[in-house]
């Protein structure tokens, strides 16, 4: 691993975003279904948001930057082939819709594998009617 790596991923810990910061507050010490995520570790060639390896899933948050991001494809489609489950939500998700991202992901960690929705081919997360939290894959988008 480049030593430039694991120096940039010290550094995004240090320097989270508030998304970031609220997620992981809800992520840590086994808080979230008593499962252990990481923040900001290195895989392969990249540094990830969040991932909890028991169950093999990552979570990206994405700014305005990844909107329509190739990068960010051939990414997902990297980690994709090496077994992990790829969730990404807008940092606007997080923090407006904290309750349905969680949601979203416990249902992910439930079946064991999830769609893996690019926050630009999704809508929104929301709540309908009283109904839980519904998340539009690139399927049926």
């Amino acid at each position: 691993m480049p030593s430039y790596l694991a120096e940039f991923s010290k550094q995004l810990r240090t320097d989270q975003t508030e998304a970031e910061r609220a997620l992981w507050h809800r992520l840590r010490a086994h808080r979230f279904l008593g499962l252990k995520f990481r923040r900001q570790k290195i895989i392969g060639p990249y540094i990830i948001d969040f991932i909890c390896h028991e169950r093999m899933l990552i979570i990206e948050l994405d700014g305005g930057q990844h909107l329509g991001s190739n990068a960010d494809l051939e990414r997902d489609g990297w980690l994709k082939h090496r077994g992990f489950t790829v969730l990404r939500f807008w940092n606007h998700d997080v923090l407006v819709r904290m309750d349905s991202v969680l949601e979203a992901i416990r249902l992910a960690l439930e079946a064991g594998s999830a769609p893996s929705p690019q926050p630009w081919l999704r809508a929104p997360l929301r709540r309908e009617r009283g109904r839980s939290a519904q998340v539009a894959t690139k399927d049926s988008a």
